[in-house]
């Protein structure tokens, strides 16, 4: 499903939900563990799981993006910035799982935009897949795929 994309005071706000048949502390290990988050994004490691701690990107050219945690609730909420931007975790335990909710605050609408929509996207997707024990065969295809809905959903707010 598309994530909601909508106008917001400061930019825009684009929105995800995702239930998982998997409890809030399963999920959160995908979000906060090195070993499991490497398996989604592993351009990523947890450096300093704290607010006010650190998250950092491997910009794949010997250079680290440091991006720091802005609010942190264990298994709850994880929110950190992101480039000029934020994005945000948040879990919602349910009665066959969990609810995970990831929102992008987004301060201005780039060309890129949809490329980094796309991209979470594709990621969420991953983890449901490895929560299940299943595998998704081609990140690539799935993210172009979803990168044309996503020029097209910015396209209308911006």
């Amino acid at each position: 499903m598309l994530a909601d994309i909508e106008k917001a005071e400061n930019g825009y706000i684009a929105r995800f939900e995702r239930h998982f048949r998997h409890s809030v502390e399963e999920v959160w290990a995908f979000l906060t563990e090195n070993e499991k988050l490497a398996k989604w994004f592993s351009e990523l490691q947890v450096e300093d799981l704290r607010e006010g701690g650190l998250i950092k990107f491997d910009m794949q050219d010997g250079t680290f993006a440091e991006m720091k945690i802005l609010e942190l609730s264990t298994h709850s909420v994880l929110e950190y910035t992101w480039g000029d931007d934020i994005v945000r975790f948040e879990l919602y335990p349910e009665a066959d799982g969990c609810l995970l909710v990831f929102i992008e605050k987004i301060k201005v609408m780039t060309a890129h935009t949809p490329k980094d929509l796309a991209g979470w996207h594709v990621c969420l997707e991953v983890i449901s897949a490895l929560l299940d024990g299943r595998t998704v065969e081609s990140r690539k295809a799935e993210w172009e795929k979803w990168y044309e809905k996503y020029v097209r959903a910015t396209a209308e707010v911006s």
